[in-house]
């Protein structure tokens, strides 16, 4: 063959190969994202249901809707040091597996492994949350936009379709709790099928002295974008830093930054105006998506039609979710995203219990568009009240960390306080206030100033 024929088709060759990688890391990403909500939004629309068949009482349902939160807020910083121990596409298709394990379990035998099989669940979650944001960005950094986007639809997806077709599977199933609680096994399943082929990559991070852990920054690169911009060093020693792991595994790892004086952000009240707030809206989105179901049910709802209101309150929050950050980016300070946002959820949150019952879904997409804006801006000011990168990731940890079991306590005591009075409108009163707190904290937070730089 000539040589620039043979040089065309090694060209050609290169090319379907990193389209083909590009793809089977799309499609990966895709069916892990659906797994991060499913699970969780598809035992609200049961609670009765569970309650009834297992003998659970009001506080042990309370506590059954806070063990994700509560797993999200323990399991979270376990995420960065297995990173950097076993490369993230590794602990990723760790993490999947797990899900699919503990929803199997709680499936299995609800009677005795309900909770730990959702606590085993909700613990691989929150992995998956920390680290497959990082892994697209990692991977694929010209395309990040585009995988993020996809990956929040996907996630958004899996939310809705869960919490609408949770109680028709329940009568499909003939009323059956074990297969209705492990059906949510299949795609967890197919999603470490589809991650299969990620497994021979090892990224690995690498924390700068002073980054916090969990950082993004950094220069490493992985197999799939350092194809084309690899040299050869002397003796035949990759360059920036790749190193081919056993098994013809690759392996790249990032380059530490130069020092850096760790910032303590304790120190500081937009640290804990930005927790507060974050933390603040996550308690009551998952009170809502806790208790919303069952309210719904007291006021003659069926067991259906409140999880179709269920969805439709994430319908919303999607769809705000993807629009505020970009409206949040072009405005000089956020305070007019901030009151309309909580407004929204208040407003929701008030008509759906206190208003007539044909409103509701009205009521409850507004509801949802107020949290999933709420959402947006959260994670928003953890990069925009930041200096940098570096302060921008530990900020994000901290805020995240805190926050989370912060909202831990909606769930659990919205149940409490149901199960004590017997009735809905106190703990929704109480989440009024809390939304009232909420916006005082979020209007500090929509300042347009940023913490110091690490020193």
């Amino acid at each position: 063959m000539p040589e620039p024929a043979a040089a065309g088709a090694a060209a050609a060759s290169r090319a379907r190969g990193r389209a083909r990688t590009a793809t089977l890391l799309l499609a990966g990403v895709i069916a892990l994202a659906f797994n991060l909500r499913a699970a969780i939004t598809s035992l609200p629309p049961l609670f009765p249901e569970l309650s009834a068949s297992l003998h659970l009482s009001q506080a042990a349902v309370s506590v059954l809707a806070s063990l994700p939160v509560l797993a999200f807020g323990v399991f979270s910083g376990v995420a960065a040091p297995l990173s950097r121990r076993f490369g993230e596409e590794q602990v990723l298709g760790g993490a999947v597996g797990l899900l699919a394990v503990g929803l199997i379990l709680r499936g299995a035998a609800p009677g005795v492994l309900l909770f730990p099989g959702t606590a085993l669940a909700a613990a691989a979650i929150a992995l998956l949350n920390v680290l497959l944001p990082s892994l697209v960005k990692r991977r694929a950094p010209e395309r990040a936009g585009l995988l993020i986007g996809l990956y929040l639809l996907s996630l958004s997806a899996g939310s809705i379709l869960a919490s609408l077709i949770a109680v028709p599977v329940y009568n499909l199933s003939g009323g059956s709790v074990p297969l209705s609680l492990s059906v949510w096994a299949l795609p967890a399943l197919a999603a470490a099928v589809a991650w299969l082929p990620q497994r021979r990559y090892r990224t690995v991070p690498r924390t700068a002295p002073g980054e916090p852990e969990g950082s993004s920054q950094g220069a490493q690169e992985s197999q799939g974008t350092q194809e084309s911009r690899r040299t050869q060093g002397r003796g035949g020693t990759q360059g920036r830093g790749g190193t081919q792991g056993r098994g013809g595994t690759q392996e790249t790892r990032e380059r530490p930054a130069g020092p850096a004086v760790p910032l303590k952000l304790s120190r500081y009240a937009l640290t804990w105006q930005v927790t507060a707030f974050m933390g603040l809206q996550s308690l009551t989105f998952y009170a809502a998506l806790s208790w919303l179901p069952t309210m719904f049910r007291d006021r003659g709802v069926s067991a259906g039609g409140a999880g179709t209101l269920l969805a439709l309150m994430n319908l919303g929050g999607a769809a705000s979710s993807l629009m505020i950050p970009v409206l949040a980016h072009r405005a000089r300070n956020q305070r007019a995203l901030i009151a309309g946002s909580v407004t929204a959820s208040a407003a929701g949150l008030a008509g759906a219990w206190f208003a007539p019952l044909g409103g509701a879904p009205a009521w409850v997409l507004v509801l949802g568009l107020g949290q999933g804006a709420a959402l947006g801006l959260a994670i928003f000011f953890t990069m925009a009240r930041a200096p940098d990168p570096r302060v921008a990731a530990s900020l994000s940890g901290f805020a995240q960390s805190v926050g989370y079991l912060v909202a831990t306590t909606g769930p659990l005591a919205i149940g409490f306080l149901h199960s004590a009075i017997g009735g809905w409108t106190v703990p929704v009163v109480v989440l009024l206030v809390i939304t009232g707190l909420q916006l005082t904290a979020g209007w500090q937070a929509a300042r347009s100033v940023t913490l110091p730089g690490a020193g």
